[in-house]
């Protein structure tokens, strides 16, 4: 039985994470699932594709990744297999999985178009419970991916426009619930030393670690992710710097 690893926007007010995982667990009778994350802004594909991104290295092999933020619910949008290297995802295809397929190659993606794998009444809006759902848990027990469906060239899988790169422009690309500022740009120390952040009209220092610098001041440093990010010491750089989504971020020399 493979373990399943839940990402979802849906939220710890409402009862739909718990009566997704319920649904799992009729089907895939002692499997172990774990809760990646379920308080994302809604809706929010970047943020769900950054917890992809920071997560994906460290699951363990094989396991089953269940993503669901699918704000095009009971549209076209496509219900996707992929098969990974390392990991199987199971999720809309609307882009969320982006950042996963750069820690983790795709190789194989299948349609979820059999029924037979589906709840028998399906809802419009509630294909977590309906459809993902029970599929990853068939596919935790053991079912092959190639019997959920037609198989789709990797190819034609959406990709959000999001690139990481090494580099001195990039942009803010979703932040954390402490309002931390996560970029585009990926970072080493010896690429940082001697440099300076401009974000807008912020000129921002770089540092190694949130107390190098006085409670209240920013702050930039290399985040767990190898991505650069911004926060504010015991602080919240989103909301005291007016940051947001998209903004351009500038690494510079210090002066």
């Amino acid at each position: 039985m493979r373990e399943i690893f839940f990402l979802s926007d849906f939220g710890l007010a409402d009862p739909y994470a718990a009566v997704v995982k319920a649904v799992m667990r009729q089907i895939a009778v002692g499997v172990v699932i774990h809760d990646l994350a379920h308080n994302l802004p809604p809706g929010d594909l970047h943020r769900a594709s950054y917890i992809l991104y920071e997560s994906v290295p460290y699951l363990p092999k094989h396991s089953v990744v269940l993503a669901v933020v699918d704000p095009g619910v009971g549209s076209s949008r496509r219900a996707i297999l992929v098969v990974g290297e390392r990991l199987c995802y199971v999720a809309p295809d609307n882009g969320l999985l982006t950042l996963a397929y750069l820690q983790d190659p795709p190789r194989k993606a299948y349609q979820l178009e059999n029924p037979a794998y589906h709840l028998p009444r399906k809802s419009t809006t509630f294909h977590g419970r309906d459809v993902f759902g029970p599929v990853a848990a068939y596919l935790a027990a053991g079912v092959e991916p190639h019997r959920f469906g037609p198989e789709l060239p990797v190819s034609a899988l959406t990709r959000l426009p999001i690139h990481l790169h090494f580099g001195n422009q990039g942009e803010i690309l979703t932040f954390d619930r402490f309002g931390n500022a996560i970029t585009t740009l990926l970072a080493t120390p010896g690429q940082l030393r001697g440099k300076t952040v401009r974000i807008r009209y912020h000129r921002i220092p770089v540092a190694t670690h949130y107390a190098e610098v006085p409670v209240g001041a920013a702050l930039a440093y290399i985040g767990s992710a190898g991505l650069l990010e911004v926060a504010v010491h015991l602080g919240n750089a989103r909301e005291q710097l007016g940051l947001k989504q998209g903004d351009r971020v500038d690494l510079l020399p210090y002066s």
